[in-house]
């Protein structure tokens, strides 16, 4: 990484928020910060079945440092644990390409075949505006295969009909070595405007409740512009640019990652009719490279063992090419249609070396081993019914091709075999679709009611880095079939909110990763199809019981079967509720966070999915955090927390176990969580 780079941003950011407000004036106009409480169980609504976070609103825990930290506050979410940074998200129990994730409407697939770098990995929340959240496959808009829903990381179209600049920029530290720090400048006439978000976080390796050093510190940047060309308020083309680049410690693995580095381009068109049937046209081409470095010496001790005897470095990465076009119509005034199409190419490759020292990776040849290649069309629908009621409804079919290029597959670290597929192609034509009824029993209350099926064909941790029940290849594994049903209910009075969503689904041809298969050729993964289901849901009530004073209550549950083998199916997030207590007023804020896991014990050793296998039944552990902020000018907001108050040693039923790792204490069955825990940030508007 660019060491230089750093040293300037750290000192230019503290420089440039000091300097703008001193110099600049500040405005006694509304407040810009209206201290609002702590985002701690609830997210937004807009229907019972899509909801949406602020990834700039204050948080807690301790505010997030990638993509999968900005959704652990939304009833449905967990996370699959593995150190400091770099988890991968669980909505209802489904993870990987289960959960669909767009950022800017671009599509970005990491490269390690052990989830070392999820998408999520290379997402800076802070440089969004929003993040929606669509539960379910009860949208056809977004991409195929999306059978738990979609996650959308979203920035808005800005227009400036008079020259204007505006600054956003926040520094943050805590414990264990936390630093942040992130600027957001935008400056902009009639004619267009310029964007650019910088990013930097870093920790360093935290210390457990018990005070056990945990290897886990990380330290990652990103750069992101815009440049946007406007015409009038309702035609955009704007070209968007991404560089980013970073490092993780891992405690559940015997390498850490020491390059994630992401080259973006792409470029949007969006216009919108003053007039006519046609209510929005929208068309984007996007370009995106991840490449991504993991080795066992650069940020631990080297510790020769039989499976690695050597400086140890494997170099994956991925290319992908994409673009969508998508027109809105209103044909009638009670019928909006939307229909368009996306297309999407990802090819991915490797290089390694199993001996750094005398057999540099730099220096061998990328090795392509996989190809994707998808077309999906698509229309959606919504049908006024009556002068309360909606039908909602869409189509979509996806037609995928993978090629397997792999002439051998490696087997552990030492050696190859013959590859059974090399060169096999397949494809497979998918169909998807949802029909849905949501009805206003009057301005305060809407409910919904859902049916949804979508085919996902297998992604590349599924076909090309495990082997199947009878041989060393799984490149024929079949594609999944969910049907699922989706209620919601959605309550509003003066002082409450309450919400309810419901779920329940057949999966057939589910595709389970198992790890020490009885029945397999070696000793290591397999994919197979099962049949399952599961159900749950998640409930949430908000309620301001007296003036200044918020009570937020969540809780979910996710109970799964694996139908095939009789057994639970693996890898559930336990029941989780949260309860939240705040008070505020027009300047200052305080709150009280109280998180209750129960303990797992339906739970399928050795079975899971990409991101992980069930290692074992978990203990419940509640866990108790404390925060505040103070708004000293309208434009200005310190906050200050503290996680985990009474310092538990606990650990996430989702975690990967611990590894051996030199320097540091006997692995833990799993990974355990950060002690006690301080930090405080600034952020400030202009």
């Amino acid at each position: 990484m660019n060491t230089s780079f750093f040293i300037q941003f750290k000192i230019l950011v503290p420089v440039a928020l000091a300097a703008t407000t001193f110099i600049l004036p500040l405005s006694a106009d509304e407040p810009v910060f209206k201290l609002t409480p702590y985002v701690a169980t609830i997210a937004a609504r807009e229907t019972p079945t899509r909801s949406w976070v602020d990834p700039k609103a204050p948080a807690q825990p301790i505010p997030v440092e990638d993509g999968a930290g900005v959704l652990k506050t939304v009833p449905g979410f967990t996370l699959i644990r593995k150190g400091g940074t770099s988890s991968d998200p669980m909505l209802r129990g489904m993870a990987g390409s289960r959960l669909g994730m767009l950022l800017g409407g671009e599509s970005i697939l990491g490269g390690c075949g052990n989830r070392m770098d999820p998408p999520t990995a290379y997402v800076f929340p802070s440089a969004y505006d929003r993040v929606t959240i669509i539960k379910g496959p009860q949208t056809v808009l977004y991409g195929p295969g999306q059978s738990a829903g979609v996650v959308l990381f979203e920035r808005d179209a800005l227009y400036y009909p008079v020259p204007a600049v505006d600054l956003d920029g926040t520094l943050a530290v805590g414990s264990f070595g936390r630093n942040d720090a992130r600027l957001s400048l935008s400056a902009g006439a009639p004619l267009g405007y310029v964007r650019l978000d910088a990013n930097h976080t870093a920790a360093g390796d935290y210390r457990d409740g018990s005070g056990r050093r945990v290897h886990s510190s990380y330290d990652r940047w990103s750069l992101q512009g815009a440049l946007t060309w406007t015409h009038g308020p309702a035609t955009l083309l704007e070209w968007t640019g991404i560089l980013s680049d970073g490092e993780a410690a891992y405690a559940d693995r015997a390498m850490d990652g020491t390059l994630f580095a992401r080259e973006n381009t792409g470029l949007r068109w969006q216009h919108e009719p003053a007039a006519g049937e046609v209510e929005k046209i929208e068309a984007q081409v996007f370009y995106n490279y991840v490449d991504h470095v993991m080795d066992n010496f650069s940020m631990r001790s080297f510790k020769p063992n039989p499976m690695m005897p050597h400086r140890t470095v494997s170099n994956p990465d991925r290319e992908t090419i994409g673009g969508r076009a998508q027109v809105s119509f209103l044909p009638v005034p009670s019928l909006r249609l939307e229909v368009g199409g996306d297309h999407q190419e990802n090819r991915h490759s490797m290089r390694r070396s199993m001996n750094e020292a005398s057999n540099p990776y730099r220096e061998q040849p990328r090795v392509r081993d996989a190809e994707f290649r998808v077309t999906g069309l698509f229309a959606e629908a919504m049908q006024e019914a009556g002068e309360s009621g909606r039908i909602v409804s869409g189509l979509r079919i996806d037609l995928w091709k993978a090629r397997d290029l792999r002439d051998r597959i490696r087997i552990g670290h030492m050696g190859t075999q013959p590859n059974p597929t090399a060169g096999e192609g397949r494809r497979s034509e998918l169909p998807s679709g949802f029909v849905r009824y949501e009805h206003d029993r009057s301005e305060a209350t809407q409910l919904s009611l859902g049916v949804g099926h979508s085919r996902r064909f297998p992604d590349y941790w599924e076909l090309f880095n495990k082997e199947s029940e009878t041989d060393l290849s799984a490149f024929h594994v079949a594609p999944e079939r969910v049907s699922q049903i989706d209620a919601g209910l959605q309550y509003e009075t003066g002082h409450a909110m309450y919400s309810l969503a419901l779920f329940a689904n057949r999966i057939n041809d589910y595709i389970l990763i198992e790890r020490d298969y009885p029945k397999g050729m070696r000793t290591t993964a397999i994919t197979r199809n099962i049949d399952a289901s599961a159900w749950g849901g998640e409930g949430a009530i908000q309620y301001d019981f007296a003036d200044g004073w918020r009570a937020d209550l969540s809780i979910t549950y996710v109970y799964g079967k694996n139908r095939t083998d009789g057994i639970p199916l693996a890898q559930q997030p336990p029941l989780e509720s949260r309860l939240a207590l705040s008070y505020s007023t027009a300047t200052w804020s305080v709150g009280w966070l109280t998180r209750a896991v129960a303990r797992q014990s339906r739970v399928a050793l050795n079975q899971g999915n990409i991101v992980g296998q069930d290692i074992s039944p978990s203990g419940g552990f509640t866990v108790y955090s404390l925060n505040g902020s103070w708004s000293p000018t309208p434009r200005c907001r310190i906050s200050a927390g503290v996680d985990n108050v009474f310092d538990r040693t606990y650990a996430e039923h989702l975690s990967r176990g611990g590894s051996m790792v030199a320097g540091f204490p006997p692995p833990t069955m799993r990974v355990n969580e950060p002690g006690r825990t301080l930090w405080a940030t600034v952020r400030i508007t202009l």
